[in-house]
Formats: structure tokens, C-alpha cells, sequence
């Protein structure tokens, strides 16, 4: 059995145990699968803990307690060889939403008694038989939404419950060629290369199209929201972005890999850039500020063509003096 193999059936039974488990029993689900100074990194405003039981009383008790009867509802699961390393690493990634009756509140957003999906996607470093870091990023405005609090002006793109991808292979519970998984990232890194730092020198939707598949679908975080084919993503989140920013930093990744034609990266932050023409319908405020992001990428041929995207909004305006979550909640 491979080591890849090994990692994924370990975080599969993790997750087994983690969502069947009582709430009461979640710190000792944590301990057993993760090392005692496990670093897990989370959207504001939980940000880094350390310690598997602490993970547990902060994040994992108080979200069953409020999503009850909940499930995981998987759309990508793979793993691979951080690509920027040279000590190797083998990193597990999961996406989905979390499913469940979001009957009790939940860091201040009112519940419905109604069925509610949690956006998520998750990185899991593995070393010798325990996840060691965790970074798992989730789309707590889009959460808010669904419970009728909705924190942003009206957003560019199209706003819903997203799916998975539109072949249905992203779950790889078996390991996958190598060659493609190569393939996807080296799609990826050229997708970087000519749009990470906006200084090509073409239009934008020239230099999209070297990448992307015309009919690339961009599905966004709320807030953004999803778009479709090249040139209304375009108009819709990247021309308006790139005209909101100035001073974009490098991009600057923690991990970065792929299998099948599945892959994608996370970083805290992935860049830094400031404000200075007005985003998500709010002044500009000219005060630098990081971007917490995952992207998990679909490949076709040599092209992408689908990107669902995870970015901590909330930290961003947080940063710029708005605590979105306090503001929203507190009027409820």
C-alpha cells in the first residue's frame, strides 16, 4: 500500500469517527487521530489553534451542537506530495459542505430549524500515522445567507448552494496515475505563473484564455459569488478585483498539489494587497490586508475548467476596521 493510500484511508476514519461521534466525545475523536500540537489554521474568527482538544471545544462541539443531525457531504477527496517542499510531505484535501439542521445558534447567526450546508474544504498534513496541520477554510457569510443575514452589499457574481464537479470523479479514494496529477499541476502552476502577479501585458481575457477553457465556471465565495465562461468572469469578479487593489504582493503558498485532474493550494495569507478602488460595493480604505485562500481546480485536456474558491472575507474587512460577523449579528 502506498503511503498516499495509507494517508487518505487514515483521514477517511477520521472522518468517520469525527461525524458519528457524540459531541461530548469529540475531543477524544481529535486526540486519537492528531498530534498533540497539531496546528490548525480556521476562517476568522477562529484563526490558528493549537492542540487537538482544543480544536474540538472550540470549533468542532459548538458547530455540531448547532448544525444537528449533521452530515458530510464530499465532492473532492484527494491527496498528494507538497510540491513546494523539498522534505516530502504528503497532504490529504477534502471538500464539500457540512449538511445539517441548523437548529441552535452558531457564533451569533440566528438558526432556522431548517436544513443548512456549510461550505468547506480541508488540507491535511500527515506524518507518521497522525495529522500533524490542518487548514480548513468555510464560508461563513455563505451560512449567514441561508439564515437570512445577509452581511454584503449585492454581490457580482450568482449566489448558491454550489456543486461538485460537473464530471462526478473528484472523490479518488484509490490513488490516481501519477502523469495526471503531473498534468494538473503543471495546469496550475501555469495559471500561476501568468495570472499571479496581473503584469502580462494582454487583456484579460487573452491572458485567461492561455490557462482556462472557455467555458471555465468560477465558483466563488459569498459575497463574490460563482460566474461562468471566461469573459464574464472576467467582468464579474477578476476585472473588478484586479481594478479594485494596487500593490499586489507575491503569491506565497503553504501547499500546492494534485491528483487526477484534481488539485489546488492554500496560504495564510496566499498575498497581500491594498484597497484603493472600492470592493464588494465598500469604500476603499488603502490600508493593506491579507488574503486567506484555498483553490481547488478541475483540469480537461490541458486547460482548467472549474475553481471553487475559499476566502476569509470576513479577516479581510476585519482588517480594514469592519467586523462584518459582529455588525451582522449583533442586530439580530
Amino acid at each position: 500500500m502506498t503511503n498516499r493510500l495509507k494517508s487518505k484511508q487514515l483521514v477517511r476514519t477520521f472522518y468517520q469517527a469525527l461525524d458519528s461521534a457524540e459531541p461530548e466525545k469529540l475531543p477524544q475523536v481529535m486526540e486519537r487521530f492528531c498530534a498533540p500540537d497539531l496546528l490548525w489554521r480556521g476562517f476568522h474568527p477562529f484563526d490558528e489553534i493549537i492542540g487537538p482538544r482544543q480544536v474540538a471545544d472550540r470549533f468542532w462541539t459548538p458547530l455540531r451542537h448547532s448544525l444537528t443531525r449533521m452530515q458530510r457531504r464530499m465532492d473532492v477527496f484527494m491527496a498528494g506530495r507538497n510540491s513546494l517542499t523539498d522534505e516530502p510531505q504528503d497532504w490529504v484535501c477534502s471538500m464539500g459542505h457540512l449538511m445539517g439542521l441548523f437548529d441552535h445558534a452558531w457564533l451569533g447567526i440566528v438558526p432556522t430549524g431548517r436544513i443548512a450546508f456549510l461550505r468547506y474544504c480541508a488540507f491535511h498534513r500527515v506524518q507518521n500515522g497522525k495529522i500533524v496541520e490542518t487548514a480548513m477554510y468555510f464560508d461563513i457569510p455563505h451560512l449567514m445567507i441561508q439564515a437570512g443575514q445577509d452581511p454584503f452589499p449585492p454581490q457580482t457574481g450568482a449566489h448558491f448552494v454550489q456543486p461538485g464537479p460537473m464530471t462526478h470523479d473528484g472523490l479518488m479514494y484509490d490513488d490516481q496515475p501519477d502523469a495526471e496529477g503531473t498534468a494538473t499541476l503543471a495546469a496550475i502552476e501555469a495559471m500561476i505563473s501568468d495570472l499571479g502577479q496581473w503584469n502580462s501585458g494582454l487583456s484579460l481575457e487573452d491572458e485567461l484564455a492561455r490557462t482556462w477553457h472557455d467555458d471555465m465556471i468560477w465558483w466563488g465565495p459569498a459575497g463574490i459569488g460563482a460566474t461562468y465562461t471566461i469573459q464574464r468572469y472576467a467582468k464579474q469578479h477578476s476585472g473588478p478585483f484586479r481594478a479594485g487593489f494596487t500593490d499586489r504582493s507575491k503569491t506565497r503558498h503553504i501547499c500546492r498539489m494534485a491528483e487526477g485532474s484534481f488539485g489546488g493550494f492554500f496560504g495564510w495569507p496566499n498575498f497581500v494587497a491594498t484597497p484603493t478602488g472600492g470592493f464588494m460595493g465598500m469604500p476603499a480604505t488603502g490600508k493593506p490586508a491579507e488574503f486567506r485562500v484555498i483553490d481547488i481546480y478541475r483540469r480537461e485536456g490541458n486547460k482548467l475548467a472549474e475553481n471553487w474558491i475559499f476566502i476569509d472575507l470576513l479577516h479581510f474587512w476585519k482588517q480594514q476596521g469592519v467586523d462584518i460577523l459582529q455588525r451582522t449579528t449583533s442586530l439580530s
